[in-house]
């Protein structure tokens, strides 16, 4: 509390005044006490000489004791004093108030030696005779030149000492009542002077954590009002300044937390200060606040914290590729320093290229795959034509078994070029589907119909469960038939005899759940999320028929159709594939 301006304004000004006071008050009792005293002593000294003027004139002989006592008497009734008339050898002729005969020699009284020297002399002392300080006046009288004597006056002080204390408590309660007007006086001065200071405090701490400033205090015609004029200017340029730069923190923070690649930003001794939340999603962190905590706690991954190495220690911006072992990501990683803007940092960004990794592979299986299925067929209408050119078109019989046997490998490769045709259409989206609300039996039962001998061929049971109250669903009736006949069709090609293959429909939720349900050989575990891309076999040597096509139709119909298809299998126990359509 004392460490305010105020209390630093008003206790030196309220001291100052009480000790300026309490001086003066001193002083000035000191000097009335000295103006009494001083008046008192001119007083005694000018009646003393009445009195020895008096004696003079009455010619009164010294010898007379009597008389002299008497007259002494007669002198302090008037004079209201203390009359002692001294011989010039010390001894008292002359008494008013006591008894002479047992009083001293005098000659050595302070006065007496005063008046003896100068004429006149006056002391102040604590009478033992009377009991209380006296003032205590003298003269010296002098006879044909020759001095004769002495006339001492006493005046008690006790009077004097009143009119002195009573003066004082004047003045003391005068000063009382100053000091308190004047210490007043402070308090209000000071007051005026820290209000504006509290109120700009007050609104400088209002900067801080972010509040609206309060400009509009107003103070006119001091330094105080410059001061609150500036602080208003400048706390309205602070208030736009930090409306700028949270404006700004928060587009920068939106933008970081809506980028897709990871970016972390690292201190000079590895410690991250900023990470964005896509990186804790790519480095699985969910530890809460993540800075001040080094750069391999967070990423867990030598291969980031090697580049942030080479970064600072170069000073020149490094890349790298490499794969997040733990989460199988693969990371197109960027480091360079931030430069000026912040020294020592450096900015860590994190692109996830997994999507592309596995866009470029595929497009290597797809080559390869293509490359294969080309060359089978092609390779056996070349050879069968050599045959024929070799002799075999001498011979009718085995010329026309080879040409239907080229008339089958050209079927296959027109087969193949119309499902990469058909599936190339689907995937750039230029097959247009009419959706319309149509019912499961619709889609299940042509479909069904038209696999059926086939199965039979076979030897293959196949059977249909498909409930009458099944709500209509919206959906391209021709294409998702096509699915199921591609689903069909598999599960006949890899059911043995005496398997049983079951189509079915259910309502789950707001969808309508398809299932093709075989006993079949299966399909292992490490293949079954791969079933679904182009020219994928689960025969390694590809010795089985068909091109591969028929799983990756049926999936991207199913997605045009807002719906999800997935297969579940167990090798040697059959194979079960679903999709779901939403209902209408």
């Amino acid at each position: 509390m004392f460490r305010s301006i105020r209390w630093k304004i008003l206790l030196p000004f309220a001291l100052l005044i009480i000790l300026a006071m309490s001086l003066l008050g001193i002083l000035l009792s000191n000097y009335v006490r000295q103006i009494y005293l001083e008046d008192l002593e001119d007083k005694q000294t000018a009646e003393a000489l009445l009195i020895a003027e008096a004696l003079k004139l009455a010619e009164v002989p010294t010898g007379i004791m009597i008389d002299l006592d008497d007259a002494a008497s007669e002198w302090a009734k008037v004079l209201d004093a203390r009359i002692t008339i001294i011989a010039a050898d010390g001894r008292v002729t002359g008494e008013s108030h006591e008894d002479r005969a047992k009083m001293t020699n005098h000659l050595d009284r302070p006065e007496v030696q005063l008046a003896k020297a100068k004429g006149s002399g006056s002391s102040i002392r604590f009478s033992h005779t009377v009991g209380y300080h006296m003032m205590y006046t003298a003269i010296a009288t002098y006879q044909d030149g020759q001095l004769s004597g002495f006339v001492r006056m006493a005046v008690p002080l006790n009077k004097i000492e009143n009119k002195i204390y009573t003066l004082q408590m004047v003045i003391t309660i005068s000063i009382l009542i100053f000091t308190l007007l004047a210490i007043l006086l402070s308090i209000v001065i000071s007051f005026r002077i820290s209000q504006p200071l509290r109120e700009l405090t007050r609104a400088v701490k209002g900067i801080f954590p972010g509040e609206t400033v309060s400009t509009d205090m107003q103070y006119k015609g001091d330094e105080i009002a410059q001061l609150t004029h500036s602080f208003n200017a400048m706390s309205r340029q602070i208030e736009t300044q930090i409306g700028e730069i949270e404006s700004e923190r928060a587009r920068l923070a939106s933008v970081l937390e809506k980028m897709t690649d990871g970016v972390l930003i690292v201190d000079e001794v590895g410690r991250v200060q900023l990470i964005n939340p896509a990186a804790e999603t790519m480095f699985g962190w969910h530890s809460g606040p993540v800075k001040g905590i080094p750069l391999v706690e967070v990423t867990q991954d030598y291969q980031s914290v090697e580049l942030f190495r080479k970064c600072a220690q170069s000073g020149n911006s490094q890349s790298a590729k490499f794969e997040l072992g733990n989460q199988k990501i693969h990371l197109q990683a960027a480091a360079t320093q931030l430069g000026q803007s912040l020294p020592g940092y450096i900015l860590l960004l994190f692109q996830d290229i997994s999507r592309q990794v596995h866009v470029d592979n595929m497009r290597r299986d797809f080559i390869s795959n293509v490359s294969h299925e080309l060359r089978t067929p092609l390779a056996g209408i070349k050879a069968l034509t050599e045959t024929l050119q070799d002799g075999a078109l001498e011979d009718p019989p085995a010329a026309r078994r080879f040409l239907e046997r080229i008339e089958n490998e050209v079927d296959s490769l027109n087969l193949m070029v119309a499902e990469l045709l058909e599936l190339s259409r689907i995937e750039s989206g230029k097959v247009p589907l009419e959706i319309i609300k149509t019912t499961v039996v619709d889609i299940i039962q042509p479909a069904f119909n038209r696999l059926h001998i086939q199965a039979e061929r076979s030897e293959i049971e196949m059977d249909i469960d498909c409930p009458d109250n099944l709500p209509e669903i919206l959906a391209d009736a021709n294409r998702l038939q096509q699915v199921i006949v591609n689903l069909l069709h598999n599960a006949i090609k890899y059911t043995p005899k005496g398997g049983k293959i079951i189509l079915s429909a259910r309502l789950v939720d707001q969808f309508v759940e398809f299932m093709v349900k075989d006993t079949g050989k299966g399909i292992p575990a490490s293949d079954l999320p791969r079933i679904f891309e182009r020219f994928y076999k689960i025969d390694r040597s590809r010795s089985s028929s068909g091109t591969g096509l028929g799983l990756a139709i049926a999936r991207h119909l199913v997605d045009a159709h807002k719906g999800r298809i997935w297969a579940e299998s167990e090798v040697g126990r059959g194979s079960i594939f679903r999709f779901t359509i939403p209902i209408a």
